[in-house]
């Protein structure tokens, strides 16, 4: 069912706004960044998968991106859970943990209750007409059944609600906690009626955080997070 397509039609989206994290109107991305998005991608969509060793020269010439940046990635991703340094041997792929993806959706009920809320109630006009558009970017993606498109569009919505929440302690730790929660998502989908499911539930999120909506959001972020728990649990044995 994973169609791992590339952007289709909503590759313009990303481009034409602007940066979340950029500073003084620059909006090119650093090289740490880009290779932490790269990487980031590379891990949740599996093409760096469970318990795979690599190195940093060997990811350096993967990505052609020099091994200063790709080290200061890996050290983000080691805080994330998603990779594990192992000094003088080289970095290993974490495995995927239904057990920390349950502890990872205790801890992202509250903060992300209080993003969606305090991003509902502060965001600016502009980052309000922003999430518009990525409101439609992701239905884009749903559309057309593309489910790498979808999870850059939700990284890149997470981004735009930690900005406009003016919380950034919450949102640090809820932006760690949302890459495990992806991969996990991403390495159990098996329909499409699981896709279609939980790009909904973000949209309700989304759509109620950029109406201004403290209640509605806050009650859809609590939706999806019932919604990613019964998702887990279904993957237990058993189940």
């Amino acid at each position: 069912m994973k169609r791992l397509t590339g952007s289709g039609g909503t590759e313009s989206v990303h481009g034409a706004l602007s940066d979340p994290k950029a500073d003084n109107g620059a909006n090119s991305p650093t090289l740490t960044q880009e290779a932490y998005e790269r990487l980031e991608e590379m891990i949740i969509t599996l093409e760096l998968a469970p318990g795979e060793a690599v190195s940093e020269a060997i990811l350096s010439k993967r990505l052609g991106i020099g091994t200063t940046p790709i080290r200061e990635a890996l050290h983000r991703l080691a805080r994330q859970y998603l990779v594990q340094i192992i000094p003088r041997r080289g970095v290993v792929i974490t495995s995927v943990d239904v057990r920390l993806q349950f502890e990872v959706l205790e801890a992202r009920r509250e903060l992300d209750r209080l993003v969606s809320r305090g991003a509902a109630q502060r965001a600016s006009p502009t980052e309000r007409q922003v999430l518009a558009k990525l409101i439609v970017a992701t239905e884009a993606a749903m559309q057309a059944n593309d489910i790498k498109e979808f999870l850059r569009t939700d990284a890149e919505l997470n981004e735009w609600l930690a900005k406009a929440a003016r919380n950034s302690v919450a949102s640090d730790i809820s932006a760690m906690l949302h890459a495990v929660s992806r991969r996990f998502w991403f390495y159990h989908l098996s329909d499409d009626q699981q896709f279609t499911r939980t790009a909904m539930l973000h949209l309700a999120i989304v759509k109620a955080i950029a109406s201004g909506d403290t209640a509605a959001a806050a009650a859809a972020s609590d939706q999806l997070i019932d919604y990613l728990v019964e998702f887990a649990n279904a993957t237990l044995p058993g189940a």
